[in-house]
């Protein structure tokens, strides 16, 4: 019996994080692959061909065409920003490198970047990918945070090939010339490491490799296993025995071997060789359904929404249009790629942040149907919306604002107030500017038309203007975050729950009270550990803004959030509400419809309140906590208006 070959089929294919006294990296891997889980599902996606398939065709969607950046008004930061996409490193554009990130983080769970500063460690030089297979993480100091990497070019064999000691990415240790940056999508009960979306179904994808190689066996080893050849003619000796088994293996069995035919020679008919076929019940079918689940069940591993997307013809009818492949991307897009894509930019917005280039970046999404004429073609013979139907989106607002020429222009206060010869014009522009009427002027004997029936009369924005809002004293006051408002709720409290955490982690010294909270923006000091503030943006070229943007921007001020909040009930921007309603939200709608401004949050950290000094390295640790916390805050669902300039919503902010 010890001659009968056994195959184990079961296999431990979930990843096992392993700390063990005699190395310093925590050990990563499965029981059948010590240390190597990474390199596991690199063996998957090289032999299952539907897993491979999948990931493959998602990880381009992930990094699309390209990034480009938003528009904006900051032309300076946007050429440093080019110049870097251009060169990412001494070899590759952002966009190469971002492929790479893309293609470790569907595949692997998570992505890894070496950051290289310069010489004097104030900016970030260059950015190179590092293969996720090749990195291990560090044991976790008391705080659980991993302060090193280990990098080794095969883990299989840390004897030959030793692994080399680098420190993770800290904005406030720059010790290190060469640091890097590990980050992914949460995993659950995985501290260190992150593990791939698709994680519940590699025993599938295990199986579809396994029935390929079991195939390929069958065709190398045609006789094996399918046929049992009987002599009658006496028991040969060993010698003749295997120069019978060799003859016959070389002659009938692999892919080569099919159709030809069996000659025997017997001088007895009751001698001949008896070749009974050994046939397996339905084993078509079995194999044909055995087939259908295992690409069934990795589909569904991946979230995939449609097999077509991802190159896989299925019988179903059901994809294989435009209308209905173009409706499936969308669904796959918003579900499974942008929160993919967001992740990355993040990423590069932290890196790029360090630089003074942060500027809001996107990707450029391809699509699965495409027009068989270039963008440039089309913008030659055709118009706008029929371009835009061309790529299945919504015409424009068929009714176009109606651009008036000012006549001449009078300065009153500082302030450039427009002159027309009709009163519809200054009608008009009186509504883009946040009020209403008319007023006459006579400048030469002749009468001209100002927007606004009194000019003179103190606005309700003015007076907010004058009230609230403050300018940050940089001598007692340290900016440690400056970013696009992302998924915060309009009830989230981000200056409370910064505050609340910092109770506990710093003490404090003196008269200062880093818990209490302000009162009167520019009435007192603020003697908060932390305090947020957000500042009016430019999102876009908004060519000739509102009066609101304008005094807005110009203002020069930050705000509290109640403050803005407040607005809501004020009538800052009349007329620009809802069906011409004076007031409105304004942390969401901003200026109104067609507006291209957004809220900046500003985070800045009191640098006289610490017993120990400034713990900006701790104080940033806890604004991405509660960043984190802000996401996961549901009295009610989050809105995506907060972080979008009114311009690229539905309807440019309007009802319709």
């Amino acid at each position: 019996m010890d001659k009968i070959l056994n195959i184990n089929l079961e296999t431990q294919t979930a990843p096992k994080v392993i700390e063990t006294i005699s190395k310093d990296w925590i050990e990563y891997g499965t029981e059948n692959w010590n240390n190597l889980y990474p390199q596991f599902l690199i063996d998957l996606y090289y032999n299952s061909s539907t897993h491979s398939a999948i990931i493959n065709a998602t990880s381009d969607m992930i990094a699309g065409e390209g990034l480009t950046v938003k528009e904006n008004d900051n032309l300076q930061a946007e050429a440093e920003l080019k110049r870097f996409m251009a060169k990412a490193n001494s070899s590759e554009t952002l966009h190469e490198v971002v492929k790479k990130l893309a293609f470790d983080y569907k595949l692997q769970g998570g992505f890894a970047i070496n950051i290289i500063w310069n010489q004097a460690r104030t900016e970030v030089a260059e950015i190179y990918h590092v293969p996720v297979e090749r990195l291990r993480a560090g044991k976790p100091n008391k705080l659980g945070r991993v302060e090193h990497y280990y990098v080794c070019s095969d883990w299989s064999n840390t004897r030959k090939n030793k692994p080399h000691k680098v420190p993770a990415f800290n904005l406030n240790d720059r010790t290190s010339p060469s640091q890097i940056l590990y980050t992914g999508t949460y995993s659950p009960n995985m501290d260190i490491y992150f593990t791939p979306d698709y994680t519940a179904s590699c025993n599938w994808a295990l199986i579809d490799q396994r029935v390929a190689e079991f195939h390929l066996s069958n065709i190398e080893n045609g006789f094996s296993g399918s046929y049992f050849i009987s002599f009658s003619n006496g028991i040969p000796t060993e010698e003749e025995r295997w120069q019978i088994e060799n003859s016959i293996k070389n002659k009938f069995t692999g892919a080569k071997a099919s159709g030809k035919f069996v000659l025997t020679f017997s001088d007895d008919q009751t001698k001949t060789p008896v070749i009974t076929p050994i046939t397996v019940a339905n084993a078509d079918k079995q194999y044909l359904a055995l087939q259908e689940l295992l690409v069934q069940n990795i589909l569904t591993g991946h979230r995939v929404t449609s097999p077509m997307l991802m190159g896989i013809k299925n019988d179903t009818g059901l994809g294989n249009n435009a209308d209905e492949l173009n409706s499936a991307f969308e669904v796959y897009l918003n579900t499974v790629v942008k929160p993919y894509q967001n992740t990355i930019l993040k990423c590069i917005s932290k890196i790029l942040d360090v630089n003074n280039i942060g500027l809001p970046l996107e990707f450029i999404q391809n699509k699965p149907i495409t027009s068989k004429f270039t963008l440039e073609d089309m913008k030659e013979v055709m118009t706008q919306d029929e371009i835009r139907e061309e790529l299945g989106l919504p015409p424009l607002n068929a009714v176009q604002e109606e651009e008036f020429a000012k006549v001449g222009s009078m300065v009153r206060d500082g302030e450039d107030l427009p002159l027309y010869d009709t009163i519809e014009e200054a009608e008009a522009e009186a509504e883009k500017m946040g009020c209403k009427g008319y007023h006459e002027h006579t400048l030469d004997g002749k009468t001209y038309y100002m927007p606004c029936e009194n000019h003179e009369e103190t606005t309700e924005l003015d007076k907010f203007l004058e009230e609230y809002g403050e300018v940050i004293d940089e001598n007692e006051w340290n900016l440690i975050s400056d970013t696009e408002v992302d998924e915060e709720h309009e009830d989230f409290d981000f200056e409370f729950e910064l505050n609340d955490i910092a109770k506990y982690e710093f003490a404090t010294t003196g008269t200062a009270r880093p818990n209490a909270r302000s009162t009167q923006d520019g009435l007192d000091r603020d003697f908060n550990l932390y305090k947020v503030r957000y500042e009016y943006a430019a999102g876009r070229n908004a060519g000739n803004s509102r009066e609101f943007c304008n005094k807005m921007m110009s203002s020069g001020k930050v705000y509290r959030k109640e403050d803005i909040l407040m607005m809501n009930n004020l009538k800052v921007n009349a007329g620009f509400g809802p069906r011409g309603a004076d007031t409105y939200s304004i942390w969401f709608y901003k200026g109104g419809k067609n507006c291209g401004h957004f809220w900046r949050r500003k985070i800045y950290f009191y640098k006289l309140g610490v017993a120990t000094g400034n713990k900006i390295q701790d104080a940033t640790d806890i604004v991405g906590t509660v960043e984190a916390r802000s996401r996961g805050f549901y009295p009610k669902a989050n809105d995506s208006k907060v972080n979008r300039i009114p311009y690229n919503m539905p309807n440019r902010g309007g009802l319709n």
